[in-house]
């Protein structure tokens, strides 16, 4: 089974660079306090490292 990671939005891409905008809609978040179960790669905990002030990890899977 596949680890993975429960992230959800906590900050509003309002006043945000449109590459962090494009990171959240990315990882298929765009609304606050959305949550979405991704596969835990490398790519994936690296769009989340970019846009940590805007997304918590919730729980870490598998």
């Amino acid at each position: 089974m596949a680890r993975t990671i429960v992230v959800k939005q906590i900050g509003s891409p309002i006043r945000r660079p449109a590459v962090q905008r494009q990171t959240l809609i990315g990882l298929g978040l765009n609304k606050m306090n959305r949550t979405r179960e991704l596969e835990d790669t490398p790519a994936v905990r690296g769009m989340v490292r970019k846009i940590a002030h805007l997304v918590t990890i919730i729980e870490e899977r598998g």
